[in-house]
């Protein structure tokens, strides 16, 4: 349960928390930022660059359908399916896990990092 304030807090209105003033959080303030907008930016990128993967495959998905459309070339999809659906259950369940240890290794605003991370992955833009 926090101290009762003093008659002295209470009428004095510039009178600073001393805990506010210094120390602690006067010390986490710039690791807590810095990593709040590492964390913004780094998830925004990824964000973009995962918005253009998607759109290269596309791209490629379409490319060999108009290539099979002309008998081009003969697409076995069902192999396609064979050999990438392995690949693909293997990727999604380590490689978040992944991404995650290589962002945030070696640094003491993990958490800050984390927090804007997730924010920079769901902003609009």
């Amino acid at each position: 349960m926090p101290a009762p304030l003093s008659s002295s807090t209470l009428t004095d209105p510039t009178a600073v928390d001393p805990a506010l003033s210094g120390g602690l959080l006067a010390s986490l303030l710039p690791d807590l930022s810095v990593g709040a907008v590492l964390g913004f930016a780094t998830g925004y990128a990824l964000k973009k660059l995962g918005r253009v993967v998607l759109l290269l495959v596309g791209l490629l998905f379409i490319t060999l359908q108009v290539l099979s459309w002309f008998d081009l070339i003969t697409v076995h999809w069902t192999r396609v399916q064979a050999l990438s659906e392995p690949w693909l259950r293997q990727g999604g369940e380590q490689g978040a896990a992944w991404l995650s240890r290589l962002l945030t290794a070696n640094l003491p605003f993990a958490g800050s990092f984390t927090a804007a991370l997730l924010v920079g992955l769901r902003a609009r833009g």
